[in-house]
């Protein structure tokens, strides 16, 4: 069985030759996690959908300047975060984010379908805390951390994205995980 190809080749075929399905593939794999990166940072969920509609079509415009310089996902994410600074630059001074959910996306924790009724719902008290925990941070630890969970991004891909250096990311992330940890210590 073959593997899958890595991201950065996929993108090499889509710049190179225009190839759709690599870009299909590229899309598939990153989507999810582009989105959240961007619902969690400005919290607006029409927001969002724009501004994740302008970075795949920025990729798609940008892709014959592509190289392999880093991780393709360093690449993403920093477009991503280019795009979210433009955002916020243009919203100065408005809240820059609250994690309402709509009805249609509850924030969920995976579950057991066996799960007895009171399960579920601590389940969903303790989503709901997380996410109010994630949204309190302040804003350049909740992108680090949000880098790191939604991008699945290193250290290094994250100083890259944010314009920092390792050892700020790394302070940034250890003093967000603090804060989530002790502000979960009631579901511990």
């Amino acid at each position: 069985m073959d593997a899958a190809p890595p991201d950065e080749e996929l993108m090499l075929r889509f710049s190179g030759g225009g190839d759709a399905a690599a870009f299909d593939a590229l899309y598939a794999r990153h989507r999810g996690g582009v989105f959240r990166y961007l619902l969690r940072q400005c919290g607006d969920r029409a927001a969002a959908e724009e501004l994740f509609q302008d970075i795949w079509m920025n990729l798609v415009q940008a892709r014959s300047r592509y190289r392999v310089e880093a991780k393709f996902t360093t690449y993403l994410y920093t477009l991503a975060h280019h795009r979210l600074m433009d955002h916020f630059r243009r919203r100065k001074g408005q809240e820059l984010v609250s994690l309402d959910q709509d009805e249609d996306d509850p924030p969920e924790l995976p579950a057991s379908a066996t799960l007895q009724p009171e399960r579920m719902a601590e389940s969903r008290e303790q989503a709901a805390r997380l996410l109010s925990l994630v949204e309190a941070l302040p804003a350049v630890q909740r992108e680090a951390f949000l880098l790191q969970q939604e991008g699945d991004l290193s250290l290094e891909q994250i100083a890259d994205v944010t314009g920092s250096n390792r050892e700020a990311v790394k302070s940034r992330l250890r003093y967000a995980l603090s804060k989530l940890r002790d502000g979960m210590k009631d579901y511990l």
